[in-house]
């Protein structure tokens, strides 16, 4: 087995910001298509690898390649057992272990599917994984599915739905010398405001995983100019919900924090997924790591794989915390504790 910190750090080094995966995807291609055993096709800058062995069973194990822009962190910069460097931890680490398994399991118990794709950090429009289930379903028939998304090396299973709902209040321009004359429109969000910042969050658990929900006010719009009173002001809310709620049962609920408004309008949605750890693949996942599983606390592609029926969760390198922060950083002992979990996996 390769050296997996010094692996992660080759892939860090090559610059892959939502969009410009091209590089990345090209040094994965390059270093898996010699593998002897794998069957590899290329869709845009999405890579799928592929055993094709006649066995019973098939996992499907995904990473994604992009990364949000860097913040100063570049270049891979490792301190002894730990690397540094944008997308260490969301999600290069996890990249890096799946396309060493890829090339150092010949043999598995399973046949496996391994799919490194595009923006993901970026709107669902351009997302790999949804590319495939569009042009190419057949590369992605799976029995369950393992996504590394950073866990640290525990299993978060399922994942929040989210949503973002567009609140307008609208009132009428006057000189800010007179304001009587006017209506504020802004100041009429103020008891929105109010209410989103006093919600008190639902916690439930579903199978050993306890979920808890969000709302947050993410963004504010509005003004005319500095001496206007505006006639209107946009208010952005996002909400995150645990998944024994459907999405129109959580719209449900933001529609009640709010209150009356003038205009509501649901500018995107994501639904949630089940744990799904009874599925035996998942299920074996889960007793290798020897930890009690935990909810995945934000929303991850596990819902894209579970929206089409197929058990999925989250299991990789790197703390979730430290994802998209300028101090990205993923440990020796989580790459190679995730290897070796998965690797015990898939060859039974």
């Amino acid at each position: 087995m390769r050296d997996l910190l010094k692996f992660t750090a080759e892939l860090v080094d090559i610059p892959s910001v939502s969009h410009s995966e091209a590089a990345i995807c090209d040094h994965l291609e390059a270093l898996l298509t010699p593998v002897p055993g794998l069957v590899v096709t290329r869709v845009g800058n999405n890579l799928v690898a592929r055993t094709d062995l006649g066995r019973s069973r098939r996992l499907l194990l995904a990473g994604h390649t992009d990364t949000v822009p860097p913040n100063g962190n570049e270049s891979a910069a490792t301190h002894g057992d730990e690397l540094r460097g944008i997308g260490a931890t969301d999600m290069k680490g996890g990249v890096a272990v799946l396309a060493e398994l890829a090339r150092s399991v010949g043999e598995p118990n399973v046949d496996v599917t391994y799919v490194f794709y595009e923006c993901e950090e970026v709107a669902s429009v351009h997302n790999g994984v949804e590319r495939l289930f569009r042009e190419r379903p057949d590369l992605l028939a799976a029995d369950a599915a393992v996504l590394a998304e950073p866990t640290s090396a525990r299993v978060e299973a399922g994942c929040q739905g989210t949503l973002r709902a567009q609140v307008t209040m609208t009132g009428r321009r006057a000189h800010s010398a007179r304001p009587w004359t006017g209506i504020n429109a802004i100041h009429r969000l103020a008891p929105v405001i109010e209410a989103v910042a006093s919600y008190q969050p639902r916690e439930v658990e579903i199978d050993e995983c306890r979920f808890r929900e969000a709302m947050q006010c993410v963004a504010v719009a509005g003004g005319v100019a500095g001496n206007v009173v505006p006639d209107l002001a946009q208010l952005t809310v996002n909400h995150r919900f645990a998944p024994d709620r459907s999405t129109e049962a959580a719209i449900g609920e933001i529609r009640t924090v709010v209150g009356s408004v003038d205009d509501f309008e649901i500018v995107d949605s994501a639904a949630a997924a089940l744990p799904c750890l009874d599925h035996p693949l998942l299920a074996s996942l889960l007793v290798a790591t020897g930890e009690a599983p935990r909810a995945k606390l934000g929303w991850t592609d596990v819902a894209r794989f579970a929206g089409r029926n197929m058990p999925a969760t989250n299991f990789g390198p790197g703390d979730p915390n430290l994802a998209h922060g300028p101090d990205e950083m993923v440990s020796r002992t989580e790459l190679d504790v995730v290897y070796r979990v998965l690797r015990g996996l898939i060859e039974g």
